[in-house]
């Protein structure tokens, strides 16, 4: 048993969609989330920086005592995920490779699509995770821009106009093209309803609770399990605005985050 609090982080509030399904199945656990708003999206960066970021996002979270890290965030966790497993001071993992797994699981016809910011389209780690597992698969990749800056700004309402034709550019290689669709950043969960209106015949795969599916099961295999009978808790460490990062986060947890939760995150220092 460890009673250590397992780290997570992300560019900005869409890792919030992995710390509600860690704490949905493993409830006893303690969290600290790191949301890197100061420099969201990562999306647009270049491999170099995305290291850059990366080791300095999971070293904040060593200091914190995370005896895990999960990389909540699909553009570090297809470009970059060696960067987090060789820092992180614990076991880590990411949201590519669990994601890839639960589409498989659940394609019924081997047409997966994954819709992703841009680097992590141009990494391409989606594909290779999948064709590893399913070689007959056909995968189709889209990157885009548009959905982050939504979601960080908690334009979720399907109702809305922007977020309607944002998802309907972002569905279009896939209409009628794919049977699953992976929302492969964790910001995009909170489009859901808008991804489904537009693809109503596709199975959405929600790449922060695969996530946090993996970092359960590897908490349980390394014999890391917080003590149970207890309720964890969760401390949120912001790089950007705490303000506005604890009113988006009422989109993704229940009840929203006490402020006095939300610290403030100097990711300046080496």
């Amino acid at each position: 048993m460890d009673s250590r609090p397992v780290g997570i982080f992300d560019s900005g509030v869409g890792g919030l969609t992995a710390v509600r399904s860690l704490r949905a199945l493993l409830p006893a656990e303690d969290i600290v989330f790191l949301a890197d708003t100061a420099r969201v999206p990562y999306g647009g960066r270049s491999a170099a920086e995305l290291r850059g970021i990366a080791a300095g996002d999971t070293r904040f979270l060593n200091a914190l005592g995370a005896k895990a890290v999960l990389a909540a965030c699909g553009t570090v966790s297809s470009n970059c995920p060696e960067t987090v497993l060789a820092l992180a001071a614990g076991p880590a993992c990411g949201v590519v490779a669990a994601a890839a797994r639960e589409a498989v699981r659940v394609s019924r016809g081997g047409r997966i699509g994954v819709v992703a910011t841009e680097a992590t389209a141009r990494a391409g780690a989606f594909e290779r995770e999948i064709l590893a597992l399913a070689p007959g698969a056909r995968v189709i990749t889209h990157g885009t821009a548009e959905l982050v800056p939504l979601a960080e700004a908690g334009r979720t309402d399907v109702n809305d106009a922007a977020v309607r034709g944002a998802v309907r550019r972002a569905a279009e290689p896939f209409r009628g093209e794919a049977d699953t669709l992976i929302l492969g950043c964790t910001h995009f969960p909170l489009l859901a309803e808008a991804f489904r209106l537009e693809l109503p015949e596709a199975e959405l795969v929600d790449s922060g609770a695969a996530g946090a599916k993996a970092m359960a099961e590897l908490l349980r295999e390394r014999g890391l399990l917080a003590p149970e009978g207890r309720r964890g808790g969760a401390e949120f460490f912001v790089s950007g605005s705490r303000e506005g990062f604890a009113r988006a986060a009422a989109l993704f947890l229940p009840g929203g985050i006490d402020p006095a939760r939300v610290h403030g995150a100097d990711l300046t220092q080496k």
